[in-house]
């Protein structure tokens, strides 16, 4: 009767352990199609790559955002496995993992979205207009998809790997991450988002301007969101369908709104902030100006 009942009980939490992963992915799919919702105000585009006529959610979409599901479930009942392997003596031991992983994990956070502000402020600065156009989409896809993945960390509850002396990767509390601190806010990983979502835009970006590149960008920067994902494995602060979960939230977002912006170069953002121009001032110093239309009365 008791191996009965836990049976059950194990099964139980598989099902709702899965709801909880497909009604993340619901999620957040709705709130990024909110990129799609801005108009357009003038038809030329900020920089100087082709503008795109397309639509902003294309069939593709529905077969990478499947395939980071499928991910996720699929890794989902290893997860303490993995852990267990990565937390190994030996392994922790390793000098040259343990710099390596400190490494990679600045580089998701906040190291993503300092490198994409500075690149938009010397870009703008310097006058290099793809520079800023870059540094400006990196940055708005890590705040976009870094909220996501913020409002999914507080519904789905999931206790990180250390919460306890025995975690159980199976367990969901609803909203439990916004009343706990950051202990059960676990479930996405917001160092794989910001990774993923710096390295969909730079592949994106790239390879509009020179197509050719994305052999050599796409896997250096998939790579290194890879690692980013798996130092905070290393660091015992997530489950491995976590980092997957964040590996999808990151990239969709990141694509997006790099399509977005070549479909509507006129939006509001590119506007206001890919306007910026200097002038020299009147005690030889140098003036940052910023200009946008405004509507007539």
């Amino acid at each position: 009767m008791n191996t009965r009942n836990a049976n059950t009980r194990s099964m139980s939490a598989r099902t709702r352990a899965t709801a909880v992963l497909c009604a993340a992915v619901l999620c957040a799919a709705s709130l990024l199609s909110l990129l799609s919702l801005a108009p357009p105000l003038v038809a030329q585009p900020s920089d100087t790559t082709r503008v795109s006529h397309g639509p902003l959610f294309v069939p593709r979409d529905a077969y990478i955002a499947a395939g980071f599901v499928l991910g996720t479930v699929a890794l989902a009942p290893l997860d303490r496995e993995y852990a267990k392997r990565l937390q190994r003596p030996n392994t922790q031991e390793n000098r040259f993992f343990r710099d390596a992983a400190s490494g990679f994990r600045v580089m998701g956070g906040p190291g993503a979205l300092l490198v994409g502000v500075s690149m938009y402020g010397v870009g703008r600065l310097a006058g290099f207009e793809r520079l800023a156009d870059l540094g400006l989409h990196g940055t708005e896809a890590i705040i976009v998809s870094g909220a996501v993945t913020g409002l999914i960390k507080g519904v789905a509850g999931r206790p990180r790997p250390d919460a306890t002396a025995s975690p159980d990767p199976e367990y969901f509390e609803f909203g439990r991450g916004f009343r706990e601190d950051n202990t059960y806010s676990s479930f996405p990983s917001g160092h794989a988002t910001a990774a993923f979502a710096a390295a969909a835009v730079v592949t994106s970006e790239t390879s509009r301007w020179w197509p050719r590149s994305r052999w050599v960008v796409a896997p250096v920067m998939y790579g290194g969101a890879t690692l980013v994902g798996l130092s905070r494995m290393y660091h015992n602060r997530h489950w491995a369908s976590d980092v997957v979960m964040g590996a999808g939230i990151g990239t969709f977002a990141g694509l997006k709104v790099v399509r977005y912006h070549h479909a509507h170069p006129g939006n509001r953002i590119d506007q206001w902030l890919l306007s910026g121009t200097l002038a020299p001032g009147a005690d030889g110093g140098v003036v940052v100006a910023w200009s946008w239309p405004w509507p007539s009365p």
